[in-house]
C-alpha cells in the first residue's frame, strides 16, 4: 500500500494535510499533535503506520502529508503496548507553510482526514467497555 519511500526526520515537523489542503497535524519524534500541540496519536515503523491515543490502526503518512490507507483494508485489533504520552514538543510552529500538490490516489485508497476529520477525537469502537 505504500507510496514510494521517504523519511521524516525526527526533530523535524512533518505537517499533515487532508487532500483539500487543509492543516489537519504535525508528526514529530513519533508522536502526532494537532494544530494547537495537544498529543493525538502516534507514527511507527518504516511505513509510518499511523495510529490514535487508543492504539487504533488508520493508515499510512505518505510524503505529501496525507494519512493514506486502502479502502478495503482490514480493521486491525487495537495495539495492546501503547507509547506513552508526549508533551507539546519545543518550538512547536505557529502554523504551516503551503500544503504540497496532491496527486490522485486512486479509488483503491481514502484519504483518511478528508473521510473522517474528527478521527483523532473520538474513542476507537474497537476499546472495550469499562466493567
Amino acid at each position: 500500500m505504500s507510496a514510494r519511500r521517504f523519511t521524516i526526520a525526527p526533530d523535524k515537523p512533518f505537517f499533515v494535510y487532508d487532500t483539500y489542503g487543509d492543516w489537519h497535524a504535525i508528526a514529530m519524534n513519533g508522536g502526532i499533535f494537532d494544530t494547537r500541540g495537544e498529543y493525538i496519536g502516534f507514527y511507527q515503523g518504516e511505513q509510518h503506520e499511523v495510529f490514535t491515543m487508543s492504539g487504533e490502526w488508520i493508515g499510512a503518512l505518505y510524503p505529501d502529508g496525507r494519512i493514506i490507507r486502502k479502502r478495503s483494508a482490514p480493521r486491525p485489533p487495537l495495539l495492546k503496548t501503547l507509547p506513552p504520552r508526549m508533551g507539546k514538543p519545543d518550538r512547536f510552529p505557529a502554523r504551516a507553510p503551503l500544503p504540497p500538490q496532491n496527486a490522485e490516489i486512486g479509488f483503491d485508497k481514502i484519504d483518511v482526514l478528508e473521510e473522517d476529520p474528527n478521527i483523532f477525537k473520538r474513542i476507537s469502537d474497537l476499546t472495550p467497555d469499562a466493567d
